[in-house]
């Protein structure tokens, strides 16, 4: 199930961020989220990209990344994001997931189109917008 929420503009992005928070709620109670558009427009007829953030609730680089990831997703171009869908994961609810990935948040991971997951490498917290929009679109472009 994809939820979809249009942050094109300054006044939709506190729904947005509504989301993220419930998200976070979310996962404490459930390991599975559904994955949502951030998207405007999405009008393609291949499937969408699927992106996978390994987080957990007072995480202050979790929530930067966040940020980013959000107005990376409104930046428009030839290498636009707009149609990549964010499932964002708290590892305090899935005892694999905080093994895993305890002392590396925030984990990024693209999901193929067989289903399984290539995490990223690791974003530096001082890079641009920009930079994050163009590493992600370089890492969907492999």
């Amino acid at each position: 199930m994809a939820v979809r929420i249009a942050i094109g503009n300054a006044a939709t992005r506190p729904q947005l961020f509504q989301h993220f928070r419930s998200a976070v709620k979310a996962s404490a109670q459930n390991t599975r989220l559904p994955f949502f558009t951030a998207s405007a427009s999405f009008s393609s007829s291949s499937a969408p990209r699927k992106l996978v953030l390994y987080s957990k609730p007072g995480c202050c680089l979790c929530d930067g990344l966040k940020e980013k990831l959000d107005a990376a997703f409104c930046i428009a171009g030839p290498n636009s994001l707009s149609d990549v869908q964010l499932q964002i994961r708290d590892i305090t609810s899935n005892p694999e997931w905080e093994r895993l990935y305890q002392y590396e948040i925030p984990v990024l991971a693209r999901v193929r189109e067989d289903g399984t997951e290539e995490t990223l490498p690791r974003l530096s917290p001082r890079l641009s917008v920009e930079l994050v929009r163009k590493k992600i679109a370089a890492a969907f472009d492999q």
